[in-house]
């Protein structure tokens, strides 16, 4: 198959299952990055982030995770991979000191007073191109995981609350509901680092 940037990720699913290696090279350059850069962030390992990906990609090749073109494009069906693999790492690594009630709030809790502004200048992908990067990467890795999920999705990714719903599982207003609280304790974190060295030096 002559493959093209402008190939759709349909036709090339077709293609690969019929066998052409250049078509499942196209999807894996594709989505290879959004992919990693969301494991990454998700999970905070490197190695681990490539192990995601490597898994997600073969299970896409061996019809072990099966596409469905009718329900959504093929980057959110790979998210979804990706997290639901991360979440089973997770499972085995469940022993961990509880959260800050902040983060760890469950989402049926009045969230009233974390709503914050929504942040007009841009996707916090911005943020990570600055000197602040490593600070965000740090702040994400706190937040409980199904905030720094959504989180991800919609500031890095850009997602729809509809396509993140779906990744995730959950309803539209769960969505909401858990991106202003991610966004909330993120703020709140960054705001600490920020005032620290000001601290320091009074």
């Amino acid at each position: 198959m002559n493959t093209t940037a402008t190939t759709n990720d349909t036709d090339l699913l077709r293609a690969m299952r019929g066998g052409a290696a250049d078509a499942f090279s196209a999807l894996y350059r594709r989505h290879q990055g959004p992919l990693y850069r969301f494991a990454l962030l998700r999970c905070g390992s490197d190695a681990t982030a490539a192990d995601v990906v490597q898994e997600a990609f073969m299970g896409l090749l061996t019809e072990r995770f099966r596409f469905d073109p009718l329900r959504g494009p093929l980057q959110a069906f790979l998210f979804g991979v990706a997290r639901n693999l991360i979440l089973k790492l997770e499972e085995g690594r469940q022993r961990h000191v509880a959260l800050p009630a902040i983060e760890a709030a469950q989402d049926g809790d009045d969230d009233a007073e974390l709503d914050l502004p929504m942040d007009d200048g841009g996707p916090l992908a911005r943020v990570l191109d600055n000197e602040a990067a490593e600070q965000v990467r740090r702040a994400l890795a706190h937040l409980a995981p199904h905030y720094r999920d959504v989180v991800i999705l919609y500031e890095m990714h850009e997602l729809s609350y509809a396509e993140i719903a779906g990744i995730c599982q959950v309803d539209i207003g769960t969505v909401r509901s858990r991106l202003s609280r991610g966004r909330a304790a993120l703020a709140r974190r960054l705001a600490g680092w920020r005032t620290a060295p000001d601290l320091a030096q009074a």
